[in-house]
């Protein structure tokens, strides 16, 4: 962690332990060093600091490319390692980043379901994940967080002190699939990255709270 990035870090902690009273399960399933990819509901503004907060190690998270241009908030987002991409998140741009954070050993953050929940339930996941996945080496930690739907979903207009709780499973690597991926083609690659998504967001709906 660089010194702008431990400073949020410390403030998140001190705001989740004690304003949203978080609780952590599991997050020793993560890796402290080499690549790996955190693959997380989406249901709050909340979701990233609360999963970066709760890990040790610093981690990679996507952020609007159009961001990084304002003043103040562009070198905030360096410092903070945060991977620019364009309003879809798909761009090659983007993706080349991501994969440049997972080959020189990082962590990074994504959310399955693309954008935020508009009800609280899990939403299906997008095939861009299991792109990412197939075409890298990292293992998938699945995360299931609970409680930001109710402190700050997009129903609710100011943070509310809801407890939060974020629950990491047991790491997923797709070897069969990643190996098919290499000699398959392209109708059936693109299968593959759907049932990879699929299989991630399922493996964060049977993480259950405690």
């Amino acid at each position: 962690m660089n010194f702008a990035y431990r400073i949020f870090w410390w403030l998140f902690r001190l705001l989740f332990s004690t304003y949203f009273r978080w609780r952590i399960r599991g997050r020793d399933r993560v890796p402290m060093e080499g690549p790996v990819i955190l693959a997380a509901n989406h249901a709050s503004f909340l979701d990233p600091p609360l999963v970066g907060a709760a890990l040790r190690r610093a981690l990679n998270y996507l952020g609007r490319d159009t961001l990084f241009s304002v003043p103040v908030v562009g070198s905030l987002l360096r410092a903070w390692k945060v991977v620019p991409v364009d309003r879809e998140g798909g761009g090659a741009t983007g993706l080349r980043a991501i994969f440049d954070r997972l080959s020189h050993g990082g962590a990074i953050l994504l959310f399955p379901e693309g954008t935020r929940t508009r009800d609280g339930q899990l939403q299906p996941a997008r095939s861009g994940i299991g792109l990412v996945v197939i075409k890298s080496t990292a293992p998938v930690v699945p995360i299931r967080i609970f409680g930001t739907y109710e402190a700050y979903g997009r129903h609710v207009r100011f943070p509310r002190p809801n407890r939060v709780f974020v629950k990491f499973g047991a790491a997923l690597y797709f070897e069969t699939l990643r190996a098919e991926a290499k000699i398959c083609s392209k109708p059936r690659l693109k299968q593959i990255y759907q049932e990879v998504a699929a299989e991630i967001m399922i493996a964060i709906g049977k993480l259950e709270p405690d």
